[in-house]
């Protein structure tokens, strides 16, 4: 009887097959669990920061507004319902704890930490109220100015790890004069119109802080977003 086996030069044009199918596939499986994992971050913060809002009604007996709130008080009153790990002080002003500075402010040719939603230099004036990491590694960011809102930023997987984008790792949710806390892009929020705010091809400064509703409500959010 006469025993048929592969030769070596089979087995190796195989191999050579198979690595190729891995090396087209893998890049796409990583980003597809990326964003995933993004996804999840931003449904997991959006609930710890509701949290912290419901532990302040319970202590308090009133919900916390945004219009009975002086210049950066916002901070001082959120910080102890957090889980946090490092105060980072403020973005602005005494910087010297901050893992965010406003380079900004002193500089107009600054290279910011983060990016808008379409990778453009982003400015980060609505994270320098009030900064703290949390003990998993998400970074919460105030903007509390009595003369403009009160909102508070996450980045869900913390300053340090990319993409560091408005709308990709970074979402901003606005508390409201009534207590509510809405995902920024929601009707009724300052920023809500998508073509400015959560556009491809907006140059706004601020393009990406109006994802936030998008990104906790459209299917297809997560599988569509610009490199």
């Amino acid at each position: 009887m006469k025993n048929e086996a592969f030769t070596l030069a089979e087995v190796l044009i195989t191999i050579g097959i198979i690595g190729v199918v891995v090396a087209m596939t893998l890049p796409s499986l990583i980003n597809n669990s990326q964003k995933k994992e993004l996804e999840a971050g931003l449904k997991k913060n959006y609930s710890v920061i509701q949290q912290a809002l419901t532990m302040y009604q319970a202590q308090n007996g009133e919900k916390l507004e945004a219009n009975a709130l002086e210049n950066r008080e916002l901070k001082t009153i959120l910080i102890k319902y957090f889980d946090v790990l490092i105060d980072c002080g403020y973005g602005a002003g005494d910087q010297s704890k901050a893992c965010v500075p406003m380079y900004e402010i002193a500089n107009q040719n600054y290279k910011a930490a983060y990016k808008t939603y379409n990778n453009q230099t982003m400015r980060l004036s609505l994270l320098d109220d009030g900064q703290f990491i949390l003990k998993d590694g998400s970074a919460i960011f105030l903007e509390n100015s009595v003369t403009s809102l009160s909102s508070i930023t996450v980045d869900v997987n913390g300053f340090i790890k990319n993409p560091n984008r408005w709308g990709h790792d970074l979402f901003t949710f606005q508390l409201m004069n009534d207590g509510r806390l809405l995902p920024m892009g929601a009707e009724g929020t300052i920023f809500s119109d998508e073509a400015t705010y959560c556009s491809y091809t907006s140059s706004n400064i601020y393009n990406g802080v109006g994802c936030t509703y998008k990104a906790l409500t459209e299917k297809n959010y997560w599988k569509n977003l610009p490199k």
